[in-house]
């Protein structure tokens, strides 16, 4: 376990390496993965997390259904909107599919348009690992939203490296620093043997060079 005043260090570090840009850049951690078979599907990570002091930025999600999930979706002020028909037009465009699969972090849907949205979208969404989370009807998705607006998806697949955006830099560094200790807890609590499974974690932002935590 990387003790808190080491996280600051690293991540201090970090922020103060990176060139100044004219964006506000995320941070994120990349851990390397070490004595574990990642061929194995049962080791791979695939997690969606309530980061505890939030992402430092807006969380694009989309919505598909029709009635009352689109009146919710619009009162909870839900970026994307898609009904069924718009679902299958997007399967007949590959590029505006694969836009959209790229810009919007988290997907919704009502669950009686799950096969079109397998169908028309499986391709784009599935290997991104955004296939829709299923909504059944009459399910109020406020609190789901809210949660999503927080939280972050990472994945290793079959890589014994991977990255995990951990906030931003309008964010303080306790409080990121309170979300990398939450995150290195969830890695470590998916590996078999723990920390004895991780090789080494850096911190960085987007565009900044990378300094060493663990």
């Amino acid at each position: 376990m990387v003790e808190r005043v080491q996280i600051l260090k690293a991540l201090n570090e970090a922020i103060e390496k990176a060139p100044k840009r004219k964006f506000t850049e995320s941070v994120e951690l990349t851990f390397n993965l070490k004595n574990i078979d990642m061929t194995q599907p049962k080791n791979r990570i695939d997690e969606t997390m309530l980061l505890p002091k939030g992402t430092g930025r807006v969380q694009k999600i989309a919505v598909l259904g029709k009635g009352d999930i689109t009146t919710q979706a619009k009162a909870a002020n839900v970026e994307l909107i898609i009904g069924p028909e718009e679902i299958e037009r997007l399967g007949g465009e590959p590029r505006e599919a694969r836009k959209m699969a790229e810009e919007y972090m988290f997907f919704l849907a009502e669950t009686p348009v799950m096969p079109l949205v397998g169908r028309y979208l499986g391709t784009r969404l599935g290997p991104r690992g955004k296939m829709p989370q299923p909504i059944p009807q009459g399910m109020d998705i406020t609190p789901i939203v809210e949660r999503l607006r927080n939280s972050v998806k990472f994945r290793s697949k079959d890589k014994k490296t991977f990255h995990v955006r951990v906030g931003s830099v309008s964010m303080s560094a306790e409080d990121v620093a309170e979300n990398i200790d939450a995150v290195m807890k969830k890695v470590e609590s998916n590996l078999e043997s723990g920390t004895m499974n991780i090789r080494s974690v850096y911190v960085k932002t987007s565009m900044g060079p990378a300094v060493r935590m663990m």
